[in-house]
């Protein structure tokens, strides 16, 4: 019986782990996890926040997910995406629903969507 998501796993070009860090510990504000040994020589770089992860892993011939995208809950959008100076898609498709995607620096569709 699955009983819920341990993580979300994204790719990002090889040497993108600064970058990474900045828009997801920086930009979005979640706190960088450690991998496990053996996982860190692979490179990339892990995130958190609560009980959500996601994972950026290096891909040697990495494509963006422009589609497939990982939501993540947020409690005044509005606001967090002023204060955060985000450039957004906003998606108002969903009544009752406040949404928008951003895209992390390798060009991975992230989806942000308010709490209620």
């Amino acid at each position: 019986m699955i009983v819920g998501i341990d993580h979300v796993q994204l790719a990002m070009p090889p040497g993108g782990e600064e970058r990474a860090r900045a828009f997801y510990g920086g930009r979005l504000g979640l706190r960088e996890l450690a991998k496990p040994e053996a996982l860190a020589r692979r490179g990339g770089c892990w995130f958190g926040c609560g009980s959500t992860q996601v994972h950026l892993g290096v891909d040697t011939d990495f494509r963006p997910a422009r589609k497939a995208h990982p939501a993540l809950l947020v409690g005044d959008l509005a606001g967090f995406v002023a204060g955060r100076g985000l450039e957004v898609r906003w998606d108002d498709e969903l009544p009752g629903v406040a949404r928008c995607y951003v895209d992390d620096p390798f060009g991975n569709r992230i989806e942000l969507v308010e709490v209620r």
